[in-house]
């Protein structure tokens, strides 16, 4: 018997899941990981250093399982090439059919600005403002565009300033004035490549917020050490960003221990502390996670009827 795959396009991904929905699908997966209701073994990395690396992301929940396989190659935008390249792949999990074949760029995309945006309203100052995007490449765009959903104003600053202007008219947000004026901002979201820190020791000031969303493998930072140890600090998933995100520096450096960190998931249960006042200083490190991924594609999968996808026959 002949079985029919859905192929989501990055069109269709997009058609499918927008960035509210987005938002509400990764607050509902960091919630049922915390509570132990889905489950996710480890990232798997397989470096092609200094050029780039691939990873296999599984996770099952909800009924289904899934896959991806995905890259990050920073050089690429040079050569007219994505950064992000890949395929996430859903399964039931009642029986192994595979269900679907879904464009893993566009899934990351939609992930990586809810989650970052989610960050940014768990564990912001009740009172802030102002919120600002470093990095407008295709990550940026949609912490941005989710900004924007959740009813905030938006500033982006990016090394190429015409890329951000191209971003901040498409989508309707603002162009920082400096790259100074962006980090000032109350609400901080970083999605740079990592290769060099963004926020030096002293750079958070009372108040403030940071999502921190490029430093999602070996050797890569957007916060010094000594940053690190003078803020509250929330992870994504502790044993991941341990040992693959900003954090591994400052563990390693013996500056921090697991009790120093907090699970955005856990916060949501309210199993661990959030915010305690105002004056707090809280950073969110993000590695990107496969529940986050089963999440926008379950998302996807519901709006599946309305869409005209093509289809493989297995």
């Amino acid at each position: 018997m002949a079985r029919v795959i859905a192929f989501f396009s990055g069109a269709h991904v997009r058609e499918a899941v927008s960035p509210q929905r987005a938002y509400e699908a990764v607050r509902e997966a960091f919630i049922a990981y915390a509570r132990g209701e889905w489950s996710m073994p480890p990232k798997v990395y397989v470096p092609a250093y200094p050029a780039g690396d691939f990873r296999a992301m599984p996770a099952l929940g909800a009924g289904h399982a899934l896959l991806k396989w995905v890259t990050s190659f920073p050089g690429n935008p040079a050569n007219g090439l994505p950064t992000v390249t890949g395929l996430v792949l859903l399964s039931d999990a009642s029986n192994g059919t595979l269900l679907a074949a879904l464009d893993a760029a566009a899934v990351t995309a939609l992930r990586t600005g809810a989650a970052a945006v989610l960050a940014a309203d768990v564990l912001g100052a009740a009172d802030a403002r102002d919120a600002a995007v470093i990095g407008a490449g295709v990550n940026g765009e949609a912490a941005a565009r989710t900004f924007g959903a959740r009813g905030r104003t938006v500033s982006l600053w990016d090394v190429d300033e015409s890329r951000a202007r191209s971003v901040a008219e498409r989508i309707g947000a603002e162009v920082a004035g400096s790259r100074d004026e962006a980090l000032a901002a109350d609400l901080l979201v970083t999605v740079t490549p990592g290769r060099e820190v963004v926020l030096g020791e002293g750079s958070l000031r009372p108040g403030q917020h940071a999502s921190l969303m490029g430093a999602d493998g070996p050797g890569k930072a957007e916060i010094a050490v000594a940053e690190l140890a003078r803020v509250r600090i929330f992870c994504d998933d502790w044993e991941q960003a341990s040992h693959n995100g900003d954090l591994v520096h400052a563990v390693e450096a013996g500056v921090l221990t697991r009790d120093d960190v907090s699970q955005l998931g856990d916060v949501l249960i309210g199993t661990a502390e959030g915010r305690t006042s105002d004056r707090d200083i809280t950073i969110f490190d993000s590695t990107g996670l496969a529940i986050q991924d089963l999440g926008i594609a379950l998302a996807a999968m519901e709006r599946a009827d309305h869409l005209d996808l093509p289809t493989l026959d297995l």
